[in-house]
């Protein structure tokens, strides 16, 4: 089905198709069926169905897209969605040469699959899919239906598709990390004495969402908690501020923290977040293409051993992009479950990391920064990269 009369060709592909062929060869699939939105996004060119952006739930199913792409044949390539994204294509059309705008659930999705794969002679091929993005009713009528093929986990493949970014994707993930660290930061100004956290917290949302930004969420301490859920505590004089959001710019992830203080830091705060920003700078300097992850990781848990802060302090470093958790994966179920992969491997150039060094102190609280850098040929480039000391908040 071909919502645009007479659309069989295929558009511009606006991903790197001799190194999707080259993977998908690597993993020994021949063809896709992605269905979670970060890689149907990815491979859509940045697109994301707007009814569905913050829930997939619908009458009795869910909504399910699916991008059918064969290794080497983009021209049998298909997109599968929602029947209202008709209206999508017609303004926005898609670079798949079929389209099936036809869907409500997620069988009638996986139908339509099946109906194409056996069109495009695939049937009995190696399909890779998303184990963890396709609801088991919609494997088990694939399972089903196509019972010579070969089913593959694609996980891996498709997060080493997205590990090297674009410098569209770059410009987003800059643009989020940007916009997110002024909304912290003005949010910190803003907040004063007897402010509770849920009130900063919401100020958060607001100050994100009127810089174009998708709000997430927002991890609050306050005073000597470590605790980073909202609730009725109030701000008071002299106690210390975390503020730790996620939120995302076209489906781009910015995560940052930042640190605010009611009133002046006194020398043993300067201290402490000096110890925090030490582990922070040591991590940096070791980011470059060419360097192995581990290498990185190592530095910088050296460098917090022999702190004074290491016997409560934690080092994290963790890819991100579409989603917050993605390869490069550089540190085994810390805190995230999964394996580190990459920590073997050498950085490449235009990955993109998210460093972050937490300290909870017994007494002073939870103090911590989280970084978002770009790998460079040369060393990196940090995105958001303001406002890393103490942010005061509003005096009166």
């Amino acid at each position: 089905m071909n919502i645009a009369p007479g659309k069989n060709a295929v558009g511009n592909i606006p991903f790197d198709q001799a190194r999707v062929d080259g993977l998908m060869e690597e993993a020994g699939i021949d063809v896709l069926l992605a269905t979670s939105k970060h890689n149907t996004q990815y491979l859509l060119g940045g697109y994301k169905f707007i009814f569905f952006a913050a829930m997939d739930a619908i009458g009795h199913s869910r909504y399910l897209p699916i991008v059918v792409y064969e290794k080497g044949g983009p021209d049998h390539a298909a997109y599968i969605g929602n029947r209202m994204e008709g209206g999508e294509h017609q303004n926005n059309p898609f670079w798949t040469p079929t389209l099936h705008a036809a869907c409500w659930g997620t069988l009638d999705a996986a139908n339509l699959a099946v109906e194409h794969l056996q069109k495009i002679g695939k049937a009995g091929a190696r399909i890779g899919i998303e184990p963890g993005f396709l609801p088991s009713d919609a494997y088990t009528l694939i399972r089903k239906a196509l019972p010579d093929a070969k089913l593959i986990d694609a996980t891996d493949m498709l997060e080493r598709m997205r590990a090297i970014k674009t410098d569209a994707e770059l410009e987003k993930l800059r643009t989020a990390s940007e916009l997110i660290t002024d909304s912290m930061l003005a949010t910190i100004a803003w907040a004063r004495e007897g402010t509770t956290k849920t009130e900063i917290i919401e100020q958060l949302r607001r100050e994100e969402t009127n810089r174009g930004i998708h709000f997430e969420y927002c991890l609050l301490t306050l005073g000597s908690s470590h605790n980073r859920a909202a609730s009725p505590q109030a701000w008071k004089q002299g106690e210390v501020l975390s503020i730790d959001s996620g939120g995302n710019y076209h489906g781009y992830i910015g995560d940052l923290c930042r640190m605010g203080i009611l009133g002046e830091p006194d020398a043993e705060l300067e201290d402490l977040l000096a110890e925090v920003e030490a582990v922070q700078q040591a991590a940096f300097s070791k980011v470059r293409a060419g360097t192995l992850g581990g290498d990185m990781i190592s530095h910088a848990e050296g460098v917090l051993k022999a702190s004074k802060v290491a016997a409560y302090t934690d080092f994290f470093a963790h890819g991100m992009g579409l989603i917050t958790h993605e390869a490069p994966f550089l540190m085994t179920n810390h805190p995230v479950t999964y394996e580190g992969t990459y920590a073997a491997k050498p950085l490449e150039k235009n990955m993109v990391l998210s460093v972050e060094t937490t300290m909870l102190h017994p007494t002073r609280g939870f103090i911590k920064l989280e970084d978002t850098v770009a790998v460079t040929d040369a060393g990196y480039v940090m995105f958001g990269d303001r406002g890393r000391g103490w942010n005061r908040g509003a005096t009166a």
